[in-house]
C-alpha cells in the first residue's frame, strides 16, 4: 500500500453520514433532540439550540424518508469527489464545513425574517450546495445532467439555475419543509472559500 496515499475525505463523510443515520433510526429521536439544528428561540418555553448543532445537523437526515439521505450522499459523491481530486482532501473539507456552518447561520436567521414558524433542521444539503458551487467554479463547462429535466447543461448553468430556484422558493414560501435559505447559505460559505483559493491557487 502506498504510504503517500491520502484517505478520501468524501468517502469518510459518506460513511459517517450513513453511520449516524443508523444511530438516528435506533435512538427514537434522542439524537435529533441533541444534534439537529434547533432555532434560537425557545419552543414551548424550552431552549433546544446548542452551538455544536451548527455542524452536527449536517450529519443527520430524516429517518422518515431515506431518499433524503440518498440524494444528499449522491450529490456529495458526484461533486465532492471531483473537487477533492483537484484541490485535495484538506481544501475539500474546508469548503464543505464552511458551507455547512454558513448554511446553519442562514437557516437560524433568514427564515425568521420571513415569519417562518420555528422548527429543527437536518441534512447535508447546505454542504452539498457548497460543493456544487465549488464544482461549477473549478469545472464550469463540465456537463451535468439534472434529474429534472434530464437535459445536459454546463456546470455553471446548473449551479445558477438551482440557486435561482432555491431563492424563489425561499422568498415565496413554496415547497415548505425544505431549508431553501440553508442551501443558499451553503453557497455563500463556499464562495468565501473559493475567494481564498483564488489567492492561493490549488494544486493540479
Amino acid at each position: 500500500m502506498n504510504r503517500h496515499m491520502k484517505p478520501s475525505a468524501v468517502k469518510i463523510l459518506i460513511a459517517v453520514n450513513v453511520f449516524v443515520y443508523v444511530l438516528q433510526s435506533v435512538s427514537r429521536g434522542a439524537v435529533d433532540v441533541l444534534f439537529a439544528l434547533w432555532p434560537l428561540q425557545h419552543i414551548d418555553g424550552e431552549p433546544y439550540f446548542h452551538l455544536w448543532q451548527i455542524v452536527t445537523y449536517a450529519f443527520l437526515h430524516s429517518t422518515d424518508n431515506i431518499w433524503h439521505l440518498l440524494f444528499n450522499m449522491l450529490g456529495l459523491w458526484m461533486f465532492g469527489s471531483e473537487v477533492e481530486s483537484y484541490v485535495g482532501p484538506r481544501r475539500l473539507l474546508a469548503c464543505y464545513f464552511a458551507s455547512v456552518v454558513s448554511a446553519a447561520v442562514c437557516q437560524l436567521f433568514v427564515p425568521m425574517m420571513f415569519g417562518a414558524p420555528p422548527g429543527w433542521t437536518v441534512g447535508a444539503s447546505g454542504g452539498v450546495f457548497g460543493l456544487l458551487l465549488a464544482y461549477a467554479y473549478l469545472f464550469p463547462t463540465r456537463k451535468v445532467i439534472p434529474l429534472i429535466p434530464p437535459i445536459p447543461m454546463p456546470a455553471w448553468l446548473f449551479a445558477t439555475i438551482y440557486a435561482g430556484i432555491e431563492l424563489f422558493l425561499g422568498v415565496t414560501g413554496n415547497l415548505s419543509g425544505v431549508a431553501h435559505f440553508a442551501h443558499l447559505g451553503g453557497m455563500v460559505g463556499s464562495a468565501m472559500v473559493i475567494l481564498q483559493w483564488r489567492r492561493t491557487p490549488a494544486r493540479r
